[in-house]
């Protein structure tokens, strides 16, 4: 719940619709821009998987954060040939709950941050699952969802 509200809050922040499928079948939500300048269609749309882990300290000194996708997943999220863009959303949450948010009359703070990432041409490495490592450098908010899209709309990936 901590994820999509996180994604919520950046989708509302770009200009973005979500939609949730029903059932879930790999796919944790679509959002979806509309602009007249999409040169591809005037509507883009871009699949995201949720990831979260507590394993990793905020801000990791090695420069990305560290989360399991199954390999059927992964094959999923990185077929080089869509019609839809898919990215995995990758959050360091706090073990403790209590400490998820903070709340002041001034503030709302959701702690810590989400990375995201293509996964375009990935390989499973593992027998099950497989280490995916997220760049720390692509912090998941609404520019870059803004950026995501536009690039999109341009006709190219993510």
């Amino acid at each position: 719940m901590l994820q999509d509200s996180y994604l919520r809050a950046v989708a509302a922040a770009a200009g973005c619709t979500m939609a949730k499928p029903e059932p879930d079948d790999g796919i944790d939500w679509q959002l979806t821009h509309s602009s007249q300048s999409h040169a591809v269609d005037c509507q883009i749309d871009l699949k995201v998987q949720l990831k979260s882990t507590s394993l990793s300290p905020p801000s990791p000194q090695q420069g990305y954060v560290s989360v399991n996708v199954s390999n059927d997943r992964l094959e999923m999220l990185a077929r080089p040939s869509v019609i839809v863009h898919r990215i995995i959303v990758a959050m360091i949450i706090p073990e403790e709950i209590a400490r998820w948010v903070e709340a002041t009359h001034d503030y709302f703070t959701l702690r810590h941050c989400a990375y995201w990432r293509s996964l375009i041409g990935e390989t499973p490495s593992g027998q099950k699952s497989t280490a995916v490592r997220v760049p720390t450098d692509n912090i998941f908010d609404d520019l870059a969802l803004c950026a995501i899209m536009e690039r999109i709309g341009k006709g190219g990936t993510p």
